[in-house]
């Protein structure tokens, strides 16, 4: 009978083990999931900053910050930002437009 209880004891903590073992695994595949959607969005905006900003490649990255700091970190751009935020981007000049 003590034999017996062991053995279920004994399965029960492998059990154990395995889900927490699974548990690790599946965060540490959210994180390598965010990190990689992080990653993107950043050479995406990156990119969207290079297509918009004539001869950036002139410019070191603390004097870009520099020029984005004088220029967008401003009422005007604030409000600007905000109204951007509220656009449907399926509506262009407040007409629908459809999908293709």
């Amino acid at each position: 009978m003590l034999n017996i209880k062991t053995e279920k004891i004994e399965k029960i903590e492998l059990k154990i083990q395995q889900l927490q073992n699974e548990k690790k695994r599946l965060i540490n595949q959210y994180k390598e999931y965010e990190r990689k959607t992080r990653t993107r969005r950043l050479i995406q905006r990156g990119a969207i900053l290079e297509s918009v900003l004539v001869n950036l490649n002139e410019l070191n990255n603390e004097q870009i910050k520099r020029f984005l700091e004088k220029t967008i970190v401003t009422s005007y751009a604030d409000q600007k930002f905000k109204e951007v935020k509220s656009w449907n981007p399926d509506v262009v000049d407040n007409k629908s437009v459809a999908l293709e």
